[in-house]
Formats: C-alpha cells, sequence, structure tokens
C-alpha cells in the first residue's frame, strides 16, 4: 500500500493534534502486528470475581471529557454486568503495543487511526444493530483512509463542519447577501473593503489555520478531493510534471484563489496567531473567518452576543459546487483483541442510543452521523445543514497527506507570497519520493 494512503493529520485546536516521528510510526506498525497476532491471554485475565465486567473507555477530546465521564456514570448506575472506567490519559500505541488497549475507544478518526484498522487490529461491528444506523455518506468518509477486508470496523460518532464563518451584523449593516459563486464573493470582499471593513481576518503565523481554513476551502470547493488522493494514491512514484493528476497539475488553480482571498485579509495576518484571530473577529474587526466550529466558542469568551453565521466558501461560479468541510470528529471502536467484547458492544450500544448522540452533537456543534439523527438547531451552524444532509461534503485536503511532509508549511508559504508552481511542484517531489520509500 503506497504509504501517502496512510497519512496522518496534524490537527490543531480543531481536530486532534498527533505528531509523529519516522521512528514512531515504525514503532505504530509494530504494534498493530503484535496486537494481530497476539493471543486472547495478552490482554489479561478478565473478570473472574461475582462483581461486574470491568471495562475501560478511552476518550481524549478536552473539553467533552466531562460530558462522557457523566455518561460512563449514568451507565455504571443503570446495571450491574458492567463497570466502565473513563481513561483519558493513556498512550494508545503504547497499550496495543502491550497487548492491552482500552476495550472502547472514542476517538477524531483520522488517517494514523486508520493504521490500527488497515492491520485488523479492530473488532468487525457490522452486524450490530447501530451499525445499520450510520448513514452511508458518513460511513464512506472512514473508507476514505483505508479498511480491513469483510470489517466495518469503526462507527462515526459526530460530525465536525466547518466552512466560513461571517459577522452577521456587518453582513447586514453592508447589505451583503450570502455569496454562492466565486464572482459573488469577490464582489463581497471588494464591497468590504470600499467600506473600510477588513474582509477576511488571517493568522497567518500559524501554518495550520490556512491549510484547515483558505486552502482546504479553496481545494475542496473546486476538487473532489477522495477522488484526487484516490488517484494519487494509485500513482505513488509515478506523480509528477506528466502524471495524469498532480498538486502542481490538480491544485494550481484553486490555490491560486487562496492567494488571491488571502489578500483580503488582515494587514498585521502574518504575525497573527489563531487566539488572536479569535479575539479580533470577537470585537468586529473582520467580517469573516476561514475556521471551524471549535472558534466559535473561544469566539463567544470575548463576546458571546455575538451574531454569527456558517456558509460554504464559493470556489467555482457554479452553486451546485458549494460544499462544507468535514472531519470525523468522534469514531467507536472496539479492539479485536480482549476478553470483553460483549461488554465493550454494550456500552457501545448505550453510547449510540440517538438521544445520547443528539445531546452531545447540540453540546459540541456537531453534526449527527445517523439516519435517525436530530438537526442543529444553532445559529451559528445552521447555514452547512443543508449541504450536509444533501452530502454535499469533503475531507481537508490538507489532513490527507503524510505528516513527514509539511504540507501545512508549503500553504503557509503560497499563501503569504511564496512561488504556487514552485511550492507545488516540491509537494509532488515529496509524495514521490515518500511512495518509493515505502
Amino acid at each position: 500500500m503506497i504509504s501517502p494512503k496512510s497519512a496522518t493529520h496534524t490537527f490543531v485546536k480543531g481536530d486532534s493534534v498527533v505528531k509523529r516521528s519516522t521512528s514512531i510510526s515504525n514503532r505504530l506498525g509494530l504494534a498493530v502486528a503484535v496486537l494481530t497476532a497476539a493471543t486472547v491471554s495478552l490482554t489479561g485475565c478478565a473478570n473472574s470475581g461475582s462483581g461486574p465486567e470491568e471495562i475501560t473507555f478511552h476518550m481524549s477530546k478536552p473539553e467533552a471529557i466531562g460530558f462522557f465521564r457523566n455518561l460512563a456514570t449514568e451507565f455504571n448506575s443503570e446495571q450491574s454486568d458492567v463497570h466502565v472506567t473513563l481513561d483519558t490519559a493513556s498512550n494508545l500505541s503504547a497499550g496495543f503495543l502491550r497487548g492491552n488497549p482500552p476495550d472502547v475507544g472514542l476517538l477524531n478518526y483520522n488517517m494514523e487511526m486508520s493504521r490500527f484498522m488497515e492491520r485488523g487490529a479492530l473488532s468487525d461491528l457490522s452486524d450490530m444493530p447501530e451499525a445499520d444506523r450510520i448513514r452511508p455518506e458518513v460511513q464512506d468518509l472512514v473508507d476514505q483512509y483505508s479498511t480491513y477486508p469483510g470489517r466495518t470496523s469503526v462507527l462515526p460518532y459526530s460530525i465536525a463542519a466547518a466552512s466560513v464563518i461571517y459577522n452577521v451584523q456587518i453582513f447586514e449593516e453592508n447589505g451583503l447577501e450570502i455569496p454562492t459563486t466565486w464572482d459573488e464573493l469577490i464582489d463581497v470582499c471588494d464591497t468590504l473593503l470600499d467600506a473600510g471593513i477588513t474582509p477576511i481576518y488571517s493568522t497567518f503565523s500559524e501554518p495550520w489555520t490556512v491549510a484547515q481554513g483558505l486552502f482546504d476551502y479553496t481545494v475542496g470547493g473546486s476538487v473532489d478531493v477522495a477522488d484526487f488522493y484516490e488517484q494519487m494514491n494509485e500513482l505513488g512514484t509515478e506523480v509528477g510534471p506528466d502524471s495524469p493528476v498532480s498538486f502542481e497539475k490538480t491544485l494550481k488553480e484553486p490555490v491560486e484563489k487562496m492567494v488571491q482571498l488571502a489578500g483580503y485579509s488582515n494587514d498585521d495576518a502574518e504575525s497573527r496567531s489563531y487566539g488572536d484571530g479569535n479575539v479580533a473577529f470577537a470585537k468586529g474587526q473582520a467580517a469573516m473567518l476561514m475556521q471551524g466550529p471549535w472558534a466559535l466558542g473561544e469566539i463567544a469568551k470575548t463576546n458571546k452576543d455575538l451574531r454569527l453565521g456558517t456558509f460554504p466558501l464559493p470556489a467555482s461560479n457554479d452553486p451546485e459546487d458549494l460544499k462544507v468541510r468535514v472531519n470525523l470528529d468522534l469514531a467507536l471502536w472496539i479492539p479485536e483483541i480482549g476478553n470483553s467484547k460483549e461488554a465493550a458492544r454494550k456500552f457501545v450500544s448505550f453510547l449510540m442510543q440517538p438521544e445520547i448522540m443528539d445531546e452531545y452533537n447540540a453540546s459540541f456543534l456537531g453534526f449527527g452521523t445517523t439516519t435517525d439523527a436530530a438537526p442543529v438547531t444553532d445559529e451559528r451552524i445552521l447555514g452547512m445543514q443543508k449541504f450536509y444532509d444533501e452530502g454535499k461534503f469533503y475531507q481537508g485536503a490538507s489532513q490527507r497527506v503524510h505528516l513527514s511532509i509539511p504540507t501545512a508549511n508549503y500553504v503557509q508559504t503560497m499563501a503569504t507570497g511564496g512561488d504556487v508552481d514552485a511550492t507545488l511542484r516540491r509537494l509532488d517531489a515529496d509524495w514521490a519520493r515518500l511512495a518509493l520509500r515505502d
């Protein structure tokens, strides 16, 4: 399998931070190999006493720990067969390596996590009734990374959808409609400039903010991201100037649009950080912010009364191309190895009750993954519901490249005036080199 398809993600603030060196990556492969070859005895003895069966539940999303701690307590109090202990600090790779992974995991699902799946380390959950409730197009997001033949090893729990955050009052006061085409977006930016208002607040000092924002939005609105990376994976070492798809050939036009939009940013964008952007935007210093829902809570800390909305960035002149960026904010899994699978399944079924999933999504600005999920009601993200319902979404292009390739830094370079052709060509060379190495 070509290495870029097993790429890891670099998520900061919005998505989970995953930082790995090549040696760590190698240890991860060893960990999963050891796990899949191990016997059940390696997990330790199951509870042999007369008390409830003990299982561990690994969940490490900081802002949601309290929510799931309360759910574990509720589950434990409602029945006496299984007792859940919440684990928020253990090293996941180390647990797999020792043959003692958590009994249930609920984490951001990215290419790092997919390495466990592709080696068969996660058990098949396809026979659970809860699996039948997952929207097919949401389950497809899992499959864009890697799969294990004949298994549904991951159940998506919550989706984080991201698009342009805009200041409703500024738009209304300047008679602006939400743009649905690229030309309309540029007209909005020009109108704001003429009114002395900064169109976009950018925070270029932190590369991830450019990659997950301007870059992902312009690329995702122009290119079929899943298809692009499928072809790139197949080409592997053949990616280059003469290949049918490449970063330089396929992404040049959307990247040039990204650069054009970057020109509508605050003058001090190159020295501003993520935190600076949230505070400035809360104070009304710009009309638009290219961030995900994770920024909304931070903005509210400064100005809880600010009226905000969201809309997908139009990267073409066809409104039918409008889509929102998504990531698998949380996904459930159970390891293949272990003495407590049935107990773990009981807890998974508990967590996936519609009312519990709906409560989580309402509390943390997520979108439901199931066919019976409640729609969002928060005005700040309501603008994305229509597109999400219609399956018009994509996973960020910046997150589909192996961490050893500094994609976010390359994006930062281009957004701040670097040579687009040369930088995309370097991305192509890095991709081919990585495929050759593996």
